[in-house]
């Protein structure tokens, strides 16, 4: 793999836009919410996923300015993406009008509409060399699964839940055991599309072997 400094750059300025927001995001609220919580901030889906997207854009974006890219790499790439999908698509179609502790409009845009399109963006545009199995793909949805484990424990802990999605003293757990099945079929998904893309990767093929040499005295024969 030859170095490609035009992505790298990319995925530097992402991975900065990203650490920014989030960043300021905190910052902000630390300073102008009374009773804000790190502990809270921290615990949303949407910080998670970006902090890991800006993380794996940033270690990318190293590698592909020294011409390389490990498995492990692809494997986190691809995580990352399937993250950051399901932070757009669920904040599109479920929390655009809900207060999720992102006031400042520009950090909004970013943490739930660029990032997540500019992961799918780096995926498509550099899938890994060799595929990914749709079983492997699946280990992917252990972080959702563990998310949605810590933020039911720990919501009745410190009363208080990320989203109104998960918050059983709304509408009951019912509730929100139906959400929680439909976004992990929908993450389920997004894992298997990621997986079964990168069999659109163009194949090297082997090179032709080279065909014998002809002795020169042969060729006066």
């Amino acid at each position: 793999m030859t170095a490609n400094r035009g992505l790298a750059l990319f995925r530097f300025w992402f991975a900065l836009l990203g650490f920014v927001a989030v960043l300021f995001q905190f910052l902000h609220l630390v300073q102008n919410v009374p009773g804000a919580k790190a502990g809270n901030y921290f615990s949303y889906f949407t910080i998670e996923s970006n902090i890991i997207a800006f993380v794996t854009l940033a270690t990318a974006g190293w590698y592909a300015w020294k011409g390389s890219s490990p498995r492990w790499l692809e494997l986190l790439r691809g995580a990352a993406t399937v993250y950051m999908t399901i932070t757009g698509i669920t904040y599109s179609l479920l929390l655009s009008d809900v207060d999720v502790n992102t006031p400042i409009p520009w950090i909004n845009v970013v943490l739930h509409y660029t990032i997540p399109t500019v992961m799918v963006i780096d995926w498509l545009v550099d899938l890994p060399r060799t595929r990914i199995p749709v079983r492997t793909s699946l280990v992917w949805l252990s972080f959702p699964m563990l998310y949605l484990a810590y933020s039911l424990v720990r919501g009745p802990i410190v009363d208080w839940y990320p989203y109104p999605f998960l918050d059983p003293r709304a509408a009951g757990y019912g509730t929100v055991a139906v959400m929680s099945v439909l976004i992990a079929f929908g993450a389920f998904a997004f894992a298997v599309v990621a997986a079964l893309s990168t069999r659109l990767q163009n194949r090297v093929p082997h090179a032709a072997a080279r065909p014998a040499e002809v002795d020169p005295a042969a060729r006066s024969i």
